[in-house]
């Protein structure tokens, strides 16, 4: 398994867990937004060996509760089920974070206990996807994103569906249509986009959406989903 990043304590990244995240490299999509480019190659060598990264877990078995599989795109490693078994072998919970385009890996994992907890983007309305994605339409597989979110849908592992809502890439029509698209969901949240100086496409002047479009978008996917929130901001409603 390429390991790009250990990100040793987190309170953040794993809903109601002190929880250390392994960022996994390569992913098949091209977000213009990513914060995360440097970790997109599929060429690109481990940081971190799965030894060194396990045994640091079971040092901090005291102290951690969880681990976050994040990346990248985690499902795109051929060894995933395999590492989160030796993690959960040491009585963590493991959380994952998808983009959805595997559901096969994602079927596996479900189907044998693997994951405590799955978080999948949902980057567009279908529409708006491939260019969220930064992608040619032809090459995006929606089927297969809809196939995990269907399978996420049925609520055998705690989830959560989210959007990085991105000024200058999304609009009103998105999220109309990604409250039908998640119809029925538990959770949904919305992220507000900040630069980090390291997105993948530094010219194309993205910006961070106000309270008020964030609040905006939250309403609009919430008729169709139990709970939708906007997290990392502060908003009076």
């Amino acid at each position: 398994m390429i390991i790009s990043g250990l990100l040793k304590t987190t309170l953040l990244d794993f809903p109601g867990r002190v929880a250390c995240t392994v960022f996994t490299g390569g992913c098949n999509l091209r977000c213009p937004f990513c914060h995360n480019s440097d970790l997109l190659d599929m060429g690109l060598e481990s940081e971190y060996s799965e030894e060194e990264v396990l045994e640091f877990i079971k040092k901090r078995g005291s102290t951690l509760e969880g681990v976050a599989i994040t990346g990248g795109e985690p499902t795109l490693q051929k060894d995933l089920p395999e590492f989160l078994r030796k993690v959960k072998e040491m009585g963590l919970e493991t959380k994952l974070d998808t983009n959805g385009i595997n559901p096969g890996m994602v079927k596996q994992l479900i189907d044998e206990g693997l994951v405590n907890y799955i978080a999948m983007d949902i980057k567009a309305g279908e529409a708006n996807y491939a260019n969220v994605c930064g992608i040619n339409e032809k090459n995006l597989r929606f089927d297969l994103i809809t196939k995990t979110k269907d399978l996420i849908l049925e609520g055998r592992v705690p989830y959560e569906f989210r959007t990085t809502v991105v000024g200058g890439l999304h609009s009103v029509d998105d999220f109309e249509a990604i409250g039908k698209y998640i119809e029925g969901a538990e959770n949904y949240f919305l992220q507000c986009y900040k630069d980090s100086g390291n997105i993948l496409d530094k010219q194309a002047g993205f910006y961070s959406p106000s309270a008020d479009d964030m609040v905006l978008y939250r309403d609009m996917v919430a008729p169709f989903v139990k709970k939708a929130t906007v997290r990392g901001i502060d908003i009076d409603v």
